[in-house]
C-alpha cells in the first residue's frame, strides 16, 4: 500500500498542496484559511491516515524536528526519569528524542556525537563524560544548539543546567549532624566530573564547619567502573576499617544502593548502630526498611529547563539564562 501524500489529500479535498502543506504545518489561521476548510483538510488527512515524511520536510527546512540526547546511563533512574521529562517536554514542541548512553565510555561518547551530527539533530542535551570537552566544543563551534545537564566544563560557555550539588552535601552533612552523628564518612566516585568534585568539597566544608574531623580511612574514592559487587564490597572494608564510624554519606543513588547492602552484610543496624544519606534517590531507599534520607534533584525542572534552552536556541533565540542551578530538596526518613 503506497503512502498517502499532500496531493492525494488536496484531491480529496478539492484545493491546492499548498493549502493543504499550510494547514498540516499549523499556518492556517496566518494564511487566513477558514476554520472550516482547515478541519475538512485535517478530518481528510486522518481519515487517508496521512504521516508526514520528516526526512523531505528537514530536507526543505534545514530540520529535522529531531533532538540528542545523550546521558550516562540511560538504566540509573535519576537518568530514565530525566529523558522521561526531556521527551515530554520536547512533545509538546513537536520535537522526537533520539536516546544514546556513553557509560562514561569517552570512546563510545565520541561515537556517539559523531553519528548524531550526521543524522540532522536539530539540537542536543548532553550529560558528558570527562572526555567529551573537545567534541562538545567542535559542537558549539560548528554552531549546533548544545545544552549540558547534571555537569559542564568549566572552560566552555556552553548552557547548562545543574542542581547546586556543594549545597546538597553541605545539607546531608547538616542533617546527620542535627540527628546526633559525629564520625561521618563520605563514599564517591573516582571522578573529576563538576558534579562529584562539587559534591565532596561540600561534605568537607560542612565538615569543618561543624568542628568535626575529616580522616583519611573515612572518605573512599570508587572508580567508575566497578561493578556493584566490587563497590559494595569496598565499602564493606571500609565498616571494618572505621567501626566507629557513626554514618556515611553516598554522592550517588548507586554507590547508596552498594552501600546499603554492605551496611546490612556487616550487620550494622541502620539508623541505631550507622546513619545514611544518598546523593539521588531511589526506588529502594523509599520503600525499603528502613527508608532511607536523600538529596534528591529536582529532575522534572531540570529536563524542563533543558529543552526550553535547547529550542530557544534552534530559534535562533537567547535563553533566559545560559548557567541555571536548582536548589536540591532534602528528603529526610528512618535512616537519620
Amino acid at each position: 500500500m503506497s503512502l498517502v501524500s499532500i496531493k492525494d489529500i488536496a484531491r480529496e479535498v478539492g484545493v491546492s498542496t499548498t493549502t493543504v502543506s499550510f494547514v498540516l504545518n499549523g499556518k492556517a489561521r496566518e494564511k487566513r484559511i477558514s476554520e472550516e476548510l482547515k478541519l475538512r483538510i485535517e478530518e481528510t488527512a486522518f481519515r487517508l491516515n496521512y504521516r508526514p515524511n520528516h526526512v523531505a520536510r528537514g530536507l526543505r527546512t534545514g530540520q529535522s524536528h529531531t533532538l540528542g540526547l545523550i546521558v550516562e546511563d540511560i538504566s540509573n533512574p535519576f537518568f530514565a526519569h530525566l529523558a522521561r521529562h526531556v521527551e515530554h517536554e520536547a512533545d509538546k514542541s513537536g520535537y522526537t528524542v533520539m536516546f544514546c548512553s556513553t557509560e562514561n565510555d569517552e570512546s563510545k561518547a565520541e561515537r556517539l556525537l559523531y553519528m548524531m551530527r550526521h543524522r540532522q539533530m536539530d539540537g542536543f542535551i548532553i550529560v558528558p563524560t570527562p572526555g567529551m570537552e573537545a567534541e562538545v566544543g567542535s559542537l558549539v563551534s560548528l554552531g549546533k544548539p548544545v545544552v549540558l545537564v547534571d555537569r559542564y566544563f568549566p572552560g566552555l560557555d556552553i548552557c547548562h543546567v545543574t542542581v547546586d550539588n556543594y549545597r546538597g552535601a553541605r545539607e546531608a552533612v547538616r542533617l546527620l549532624v542535627e540527628k546526633g552523628y559525629q564520625r561521618i564518612g563520605i563514599v564517591t566516585l573516582e571522578s573529576s566530573q563538576t558534579q562529584m568534585r562539587e559534591r565532596e568539597q561540600g561534605f568537607r566544608d560542612a565538615m569543618s564547619d561543624h568542628g568535626l574531623e575529616v580522616t583519611v580511612g573515612r572518605v573512599l574514592h570508587i572508580p567508575f567502573d566497578s561493578t556493584d559487587r566490587q563497590a559494595s564490597s569496598a565499602v564493606l572494608d571500609m565498616l571494618s576499617r572505621e567501626p566507629d564510624m557513626d554514618a556515611v554519606f553516598f554522592t550517588t543513588n548507586y554507590l547508596g544502593v552498594s552501600g546499603l547492602e554492605a551496611i546490612r552484610n556487616s550487620g550494622k543496624r541502620i539508623p541505631a548502630d550507622i546513619g545514611m544519606v544518598s546523593f539521588d534517590d531511589s526506588v529502594l531507599f523509599r520503600l525499603g526498611s528502613p527508608t532511607i534520607s536523600v538529596v534528591s534533584q529536582p529532575i522534572r525542572e531540570m529536563g524542563r529547563a533543558a529543552v526550553s534552552m535547547i529550542l530557544a536556541m534552534i530559534r535562533k533565540e537567547m535563553p533566559e539564562t545560559k548557567t541555571l542551578i536548582l536548589p536540591p530538596v532534602v528528603q529526610v526518613r528512618e535512616s537519620t
